[in-house]
C-alpha cells in the first residue's frame, strides 16, 4: 500500500472517488509474465475495472455533474491511455478518467456490478454480439466459464440464444446450467452435432480453438477471446472445407459496456461476483493465480 497525492482534473478528464473495481485474471498474467511489461507506464497502480463518484471536473467536460456514478470503458482514450497500464487504476482509492470512457450507472445498480461490467461485462457483449453477431435463435457454444464466459452464457440467453457450454470445471458447469444453457460438456466437440452457428472460444488455450473450428457449423463463425496459449495450431481442413469465419475479440467500446449495464438494470444479466475489502486486493490476487475464484472478484470501498 502507497500513498500519492489526490489526482487533479486536467482538461477532458474527471477525479473518480473509486468505488469499485474489478481484480480480473490478466492481472495475474501481468504480474507473473515479463512479456507483459512494455504495455506498462510504471509505477502505477493497477485495476483496469473502475466505478467511481466523479468528485472533480476538467475543462472540457460536458454531460457529467460532480456526483454523478459513472462506469470507466479501459480502452479508445483519446490519448492512448489505459487504466492500470498506463495511468493510475481501480487499485486505487482515487483514479481519473477522461470523459469519453465514461457510462453513467443507473441508480440501482450497486458500484461492485459496474465495475464487474466494464471489462468482463462489456469484452464478453463485444465478443458475443458487435463481433459474433448474435441474435435470438441461434446456436451458441461458449468455450470457458470464468470471469468472462460467466457473462458470455448470461449475455446470449438473455438475447433469446440457444446455449451450449463446454468447461471442465464442475462448479463452472453447475453454474452454467443455473445461467440457463440448455446442455454442458467438458469439450466443445461433443456438440459437434448441433449446428453451432456461433463459438465463442474464452479459454484460448490453442487446442480449445482448433476444437471450436471442428464443432462449429459449415459457414459458422468463430470467435477468439481467450489468451491462456499464445499460439493455437488448426485443422485448416476446417477453416476451407466448411468455408468459416475466424476472428479475434479484443475489449469493448463505451456502446458495449452501456448496452451491458442496460442488461443489468433490466435484471436479465445478473453475474455471480465475489466482494472483497481494499486491504484484501493482494489476497484476491492469489486467489486468482491459485484459480479459487467462482465468477469475478471485485474490491467494494467505503463512500
Amino acid at each position: 500500500i502507497v500513498e500519492k497525492p489526490d489526482p487533479k482534473a486536467k482538461p477532458g478528464y474527471v477525479v473518480l472517488k473509486t468505488l469499485a473495481g474489478g481484480l480480473c485474471h490478466s492481472d495475474v498474467s501481468a504480474l507473473d509474465i515479463e512479456s507483459w511489461m512494455p504495455q506498462f507506464n510504471v509505477p502505477v497502480i493497477m485495476g483496469h475495472e473502475v466505478c467511481g463518484r466523479i468528485v472533480e471536473i476538467g475543462e472540457g467536460v460536458e454531460g457529467f455533474e460532480v456526483g454523478d456514478v459513472v462506469a470507466v470503458c479501459p480502452l479508445y482514450a483519446k490519448d492512448g491511455t489505459t487504466p492500470g497500464y498506463t495511468r493510475d487504476g481501480g487499485y486505487g482509492t482515487m483514479t481519473t478518467a477522461p470523459v469519453e470512457q465514461l457510462v453513467k450507472v443507473p441508480e440501482g445498480i450497486p458500484p461492485y456490478k459496474a465495475a464487474a461490467a466494464t471489462d468482463a461485462g462489456a469484452t464478453s457483449y463485444h465478443a458475443l454480439c458487435a463481433v459474433g453477431g448474435a441474435k435470438e435463435g441461434m446456436k451458441v457454444g461458449i468455450i470457458g466459464v470464468g470471469g468472462l464466459g460467466m457473462f458470455a452464457v448470461s449475455v446470449a440467453v438473455a438475447k433469446g440464444c440457444e446455449v451450449y457450454v463446454a468447461t471442465r470445471k464442475p462448479s463452472a458447469q453447475e453454474l452454467s446450467l443455473k445461467l440457463g444453457a440448455k446442455e454442458v460438456k467438458p469439450n466443445i466437440l461433443e456438440f459437434a452435432d448441433k449446428n453451432l452457428d456461433l463459438i465463442v472460444d474464452f479459454a484460448g488455450a490453442g487446442k480449445t480453438t482448433d476444437d471450436a473450428l471442428k464443432a462449429v457449423k459449415p459457414h459458422g463463425k468463430v470467435v477468439l477471446v481467450g489468451m491462456a496459449s499464445d499460439t493455437a495450431t488448426i485443422y485448416s481442413y476446417s477453416m476451407i472445407f466448411k468455408e468459416l469465419t475466424f476472428e479475434g475479440s479484443m475489449g469493448s467500446t463505451t456502446d458495449d459496456l452501456r448496452d451491458c449495464i442496460e442488461l443489468i438494470q433490466s435484471g436479465k444479466l445478473d453475474p455471480e461476483i465475489h466482494i472483497c475489502k481494499f486491504e484484501e486486493i493482494a489476497d484476491g490476487i492469489d486467489q486468482l493465480r491459485e484459480g479459487k475464484v467462482s465468477g469475478r472478484l471485485v474490491c467494494v470501498y467505503e463512500d
